[in-house]
C-alpha cells in the first residue's frame, strides 16, 4: 500500500503560481511567510500552560481592550517576520494605532498585510480554540517609495488573498485567493502545513446559528424574530436549529465554513456599529466564504463593498450558508416571505 503523498503549503501555492505565466511568485511566498509567523505562535500557544506566557499583558490595545500576553507575542511575531520578508511593504493590526511601514528592501513591495495576530485572546485562560486572521492587499500607491495609509484603506472587494489560522486540537490554516479555497493541516512530525481540505465549498444551508445570545435584548425586532424561527420546530426544514457560540470568529467560521450555518455579529443599542473590526475580521472572513459560496453582509449591504474610512473601522456582519443568511436578511429587513 502506497502512503498518501503529502503536498506541503510551500509546493501547493508554488504549483498555483505555475498556472499564471506573468505571476511573480511574491503572493505566494507572502502566504508561506504568513504560515511561517503562525508555526512559532502555534509553538507557543501549544506549551502556553508550562511557560510565563498564559495571562494579561498589563496593557490596553487601540480598541481599549485588556491585551494578553500571547496577543503581544503574536503581534511582534507576525510584525518581524513580514518585515524580513522580502515581498511585504507594511502592516496593520489591530494591536497597533497606526500602520507599519517597512524601510529597507521591502519598502517597494507591491503587498501589504493586515491582521489580528490573537482572534479570541479571551479563550487562552481556558484553553478553548483560538486563530489568527490576516488579510492581503496589493499596493495602490506608487511601488517608488514607501506604503501609504491609502493602501491600508481598501474595500474586500479589492482583497488578493486572506484567511485565518485556526490553533485548535489540530492546527489548520485556510485561506482564499480568487482560484479557491483551501485548508492545510500542520503536521508536527515535520513541521509543515499540509494540503487536507482541497477547494472548500461552504453549505448552502446548515442546521447551526451563532451569536451572542446573551445579548438579544439589546438586538432589533427583525433580529429577535430570527432567532425565533431558528427555534422553532418545523421537521422540513431541519429546525429547531442548534445554537453554537465559542466567541472565538476563527472558530465559529471554521465550523460554518465546514459544516454550513450562519455567524452573527450585529449591531445593537450598546454597540450601533458592531464590535467586529472591518479590516482585520469581517472583510477577510467575507472574502473567503464568499470565494467558497457564501455571503457576507452587514444587514443592509455587502460586507466587501464598504469603502473603509479608518482602520479600526467597525461593522456588524451577518455570515455563512447563503440560504441562511438570505433568510436572516428577510427577517431583518422585513422582506417577504418570511415564513
Amino acid at each position: 500500500m502506497h502512503p498518501r503523498k503529502l503536498v506541503t503549503l510551500d509546493e501547493f501555492t508554488i504549483q498555483e503560481t505555475r498556472k499564471f505565466p506573468q505571476a511573480t511568485g511574491e503572493l505566494s511566498a507572502l502566504l508561506r511567510d504568513i504560515g511561517l509567523a503562525c508555526k512559532m505562535i502555534n509553538k507557543q500557544v501549544r506549551k502556553a500552560g508550562l511557560v510565563d506566557i498564559l495571562g494579561k499583558h498589563g496593557a490596553t490595545n487601540v480598541q481599549g481592550e485588556e491585551q494578553m500576553k500571547l496577543d503581544i507575542y503574536a503581534n511582534e511575531t507576525l510584525i518581524s517576520v513580514l518585515q524580513n520578508s522580502a515581498d511585504c511593504a507594511g502592516i496593520a493590526s489591530e494591536e497597533n494605532d497606526e500602520e507599519v511601514c517597512f524601510d529597507e528592501y521591502s519598502s517597494h513591495s507591491k503587498y501589504v498585510v493586515l491582521f489580528d495576530p490573537l482572534d479570541g485572546s479571551s479563550n487562552i485562560d481556558v484553553n478553548a480554540p483560538i486563530g489568527t486572521i490576516f488579510a492581503i492587499y496589493r499596493r495602490t500607491t506608487s511601488l517608488a517609495g514607501h506604503c501609504r495609509k491609502e493602501d491600508f484603506l481598501q474595500p474586500g472587494n479589492k482583497l488578493m488573498a486572506s484567511g485565518y489560522v485556526i490553533y485548535g486540537s489540530s492546527t489548520m490554516m485556510v485561506y482564499a485567493t480568487r482560484l479557491g479555497v483551501n485548508g492545510f493541516t500542520l503536521e508536527p512530525s515535520i513541521g509543515e502545513f499540509c494540503l487536507s481540505h482541497p477547494n472548500m465549498k461552504c453549505p448552502d444551508s446548515g442546521t447551526i446559528y451563532s451569536l451572542n445570545q446573551g445579548n438579544s435584548t439589546r438586538y432589533e425586532d427583525g433580529l429577535r424574530a430570527y432567532l425565533e424561527h431558528c427555534m422553532e420546530n418545523n421537521k422540513e426544514e431541519n429546525r429547531p436549529y442548534s445554537h453554537r457560540y465559542i466567541g472565538s470568529m476563527v472558530a465559529d467560521m471554521h465550523r460554518t465554513l465546514i459544516k454550513g450555518g450562519i455567524f452573527i455579529y450585529p449591531s445593537d443599542s450598546k454597540s450601533p456599529n458592531g464590535k467586529l473590526r472591518l479590516q482585520y475580521e469581517c472583510n477577510p472572513m467575507a472574502f473567503l466564504i464568499e470565494i467558497a459560496g457564501g455571503l457576507a453582509s452587514t444587514g443592509t449591504g455587502r460586507i466587501l463593498d464598504i469603502i473603509p474610512t479608518e482602520l479600526h473601522q467597525r461593522t456588524p456582519i451577518y455570515i455563512g450558508s447563503k440560504n441562511m443568511v438570505t433568510k436572516a436578511l428577510e427577517f431583518i429587513n422585513q422582506k417577504e416571505p418570511v415564513a
